[in-house]
């Protein structure tokens, strides 16, 4: 590989609990690239790894992180120098899952932080199969580091409204809307054409500022209850001559209240996208999708296939990374961890190496 690489990061020696590592570089096997890290996001999944115990399919010691973006530094010759994202699953394709067009959820995906070996996105550098890698041209003046939220909190919207089937003219509720998923699932639904897109949180600011990046109608949910929101919406609908069927619904927050208020709005004809991970259960009753026709669908990262169509939107500036993102050191992590568990943080944060 021409130089001795080591790869410094920050490894989860076993839930919450990290340090500082120093590990070579393994033998690069035909097809993989080495990737020098420009930033890493922090996502809900990997607090859910650190703080809750969520199982990760590599066992700790594992370095989590897996919405980088970098440069290639070793590998193939045709890839060296490239600016790439790296997708947050990998498929084998090669398996039945991936033959049916479904390999966001193949069981062999390989996911930094997760399923890539010890080998995340909170380090200096990452070895990666080279197949899938979105390589970046014409960026202009968004910083590469920035980019890294393309690999998860961008995509995985886009995955989800394609799961969808969302069409121009679509009526679109997500609640979560102002969260790390929720701000691109809102802008997706926009840029993709849907007549309305009601935003439903409970941070009254942000749900402001979503008004300038796709949302036509927002719901607080502060101190309302899940029927409060029902008639709120239906007064919308009401009032602007909408029906309150056929809605497509995404449920970006994870959380038990968030499922809920989807799950009561789910009516005759619509769709329910579960698009935010939780540990939460709900109670519903299966019959009312028979009577109602609906469906719930659930999604899972997003297709390497669909990085360069997302990735051109946010090029392009139809899609916004720059007004939701915050570059910090990659030495301020547990910090950042921190305050991430506690929501105290107003836009996700991006980790850069500074080892």
């Amino acid at each position: 590989m021409g130089r001795p690489w080591k790869i410094q990061g920050w490894q989860m020696t076993e839930p919450g609990k990290m340090e500082k590592v120093t590990i070579d570089v393994p033998a690069l096997k035909p097809g993989e690239v080495l990737v020098e890290i420009a930033g890493c996001g922090v996502c809900h999944t990997d607090i859910g790894y650190f703080y809750n115990g969520v199982p990760t399919v590599t066992k700790s010691p594992l370095i989590l992180g897996h919405e980088i973006s970098g440069r290639v530094v070793a590998g193939a010759e045709d890839m060296l120098g490239k600016e790439v994202i790296i997708p947050a699953v990998m498929p084998c394709n090669a398996c039945p899952i991936c033959a049916a067009g479904r390999g966001n959820r193949c069981l062999h995906q390989a996911m930094p932080g997760n399923s890539l070996g010890v080998y995340g996105g909170f380090a200096s550098h990452i070895p990666v199969p080279a197949r899938d890698l979105c390589v970046v041209e014409n960026r202009q003046d968004l910083p590469l580091e920035q980019l890294a939220v393309v690999a998860d909190a961008v995509t995985s919207p886009y995955q989800a409204a394609k799961r969808a089937d969302l069409q121009a003219g679509d009526l679109v509720l997500i609640t979560g809307a102002v969260g790390g998923i929720g701000t691109y699932m809102t802008q997706i639904a926009s840029v993709l054409g849907a007549r309305e897109v009601v935003a439903v949180d409970m941070v009254a600011p942000k749900l402001e500022r979503s008004l300038r990046y796709g949302a036509t109608f927002t719901i607080n949910t502060t101190e309302k209850g899940v029927q409060e929101v029902r008639e709120e919406f239906r007064a919308y609908c009401k009032a602007r001559d909408l029906p309150a069927f056929g809605w497509k619904l995404f449920e970006c927050t994870g959380t038990r209240m968030g499922q809920e208020i989807c799950l009561e709005l789910l009516w005759f004809i619509g769709k329910m996208i579960v698009v935010g991970f939780g540990t939460h259960k709900v109670e519903y009753m299966l019959s009312r999708l028979m009577a109602f026709d609906a469906e719930i669908i659930g999604t899972w990262g997003c297709l390497p296939r669909y990085y360069p169509e997302v990735l051109q939107l946010v090029l392009d500036r139809r899609i916004q990374v720059e007004p939701f993102v915050e570059v910090k050191p990659m030495g301020d992590i547990q910090s950042v961890f921190h305050d991430v568990h506690g929501g105290r943080l107003p836009k996700r944060v991006v980790l850069t190496p500074d080892f």
